[in-house]
């Protein structure tokens, strides 16, 4: 089947951990909420209902900058083993209409239901179908789109939230990606947006009447990127088995720390054996190590360095070069990390 005539669909859970929580207690309907934020003054939002949105509270908010926004806030505790066993029905959902499943967290997945013979082939009435069975099978509610592209399909399914599906035919393709946004493009975050407004540049038709070489020469793979979407090129498919490219450990802290020795403390005695537990899980060699800090401004700052065996001592070198870049700021986040190898390098090695 051509690369163009694919079929893909988007699925996106309508705010999926406050919409469980409202689903598992009436009393919280109405209300603005948000989910996470263990600590009402140092956590961080995972998520927040449509109401809390309407005061500006967003996911990764800090909770204390949430209730300055909206004072009746009600934040409730994740229970992410719920939220696990909800999203495996939604997946057995998408397994009636096909085996193309692609993840990407526990509330979104694409599906490519090209081959499908499901609702005489349409996939338009399958999204609208499986909306209805995950509503009746959770109580939930769902949004799709539905486009011949991965972008278009996931840039449609927010289009007509909460509950809604818009449906992006191959022949309005085109028109519809030269009235985008660019902010709307995923990948393109608030510093490139700035950058490519700063050079006249606010839609996919002003990056599709641009000069390619000029594009790749100031935005480098941005602009490449951005060059062949505005064309309506995106030959990616549904990926069934995401390969894992690294494994980190964090701590959001319930105080502020300033000092080498209060980080180092933190990172020897809980992030580092955490880390290495998790790494001994994955069987995987790593190619890199790195550390993390956020400063309480919210600025985060990461460094790494090669390396291909896990060594806590290491840390000791990173941590003092990321703490020149402290500037007398205190500490709020520290996280270790790791860069797996990938596999197929791994398996070229092995077969050498």
């Amino acid at each position: 089947m051509s690369e163009a005539l694919r079929k893909i669909i988007h699925i996106d859970m309508d705010c999926f951990y406050a919409a469980v929580e409202m689903r598992d207690n009436p009393k919280l309907r109405g209300k603005p909420i948000a989910v996470g934020g263990r600590e009402r003054q140092r956590g961080v939002i995972a998520t927040c209902n449509y109401e809390a949105r309407a005061y500006g509270v967003r996911s990764a908010m800090a909770t204390a900058q949430a209730v300055k926004l909206c004072p009746q806030l009600v934040v409730v505790p994740g229970r992410m083993d719920v939220y696990k066993s909800v999203s495996k029905q939604i997946r057995k959902i998408f397994e009636e209409y096909t085996s193309l499943i692609e993840p990407l967290s526990l509330d979104e997945a694409f599906l490519d239901v090209s081959d499908s013979t499901h609702c005489r082939g349409s996939a338009t009435l399958m999204a609208a179908e499986i909306r209805q069975k995950i509503y009746d099978t959770t109580g939930l509610t769902a949004s799709a789109g539905i486009a011949p592209l991965k972008f278009l399909a996931k840039i449609a399914s927010d289009e007509n939230k909460p509950n809604g599906q818009c449906v992006i035919a191959p022949a309005d393709a085109q028109e519809f990606i030269d009235q985008l946004d660019l902010k709307k493009i995923p990948g393109v975050g608030k510093v490139g947006i700035t950058k490519l407004n700063a050079a006249g540049l606010y839609t996919c038709l002003d990056v599709r009447q641009s000069d390619f070489r000029q594009l790749l020469t100031r935005f480098g793979r941005l602009g490449a990127s951005l060059w062949r979407k505005s064309h309506g090129i995106d030959n990616r498919g549904v990926v069934t088995e995401r390969e894992r490219k690294s494994v980190g450990v964090e701590r959001t802290l319930s105080q502020n720390i300033s000092s080498y020795d209060e980080c180092w403390s933190l990172i020897e005695d809980k992030l580092f054996p955490e880390l290495k537990g998790r790494l001994e899980k994955t069987e995987r060699e790593i190619i890199k190590q790195g550390i993390k800090l956020k400063f309480d401004d919210f600025q985060l700052t990461t460094i790494e360095h090669g390396h291909q065996t896990l060594e806590l001592s290491d840390y000791k070198s990173l941590l003092r070069q990321v703490l020149e870049r402290q500037k007398g700021r205190e500490i709020r986040l520290i996280g270790l990390h790791v860069t797996l190898k990938p596999l197929a390098q791994a398996q070229q090695l092995s077969l050498l």
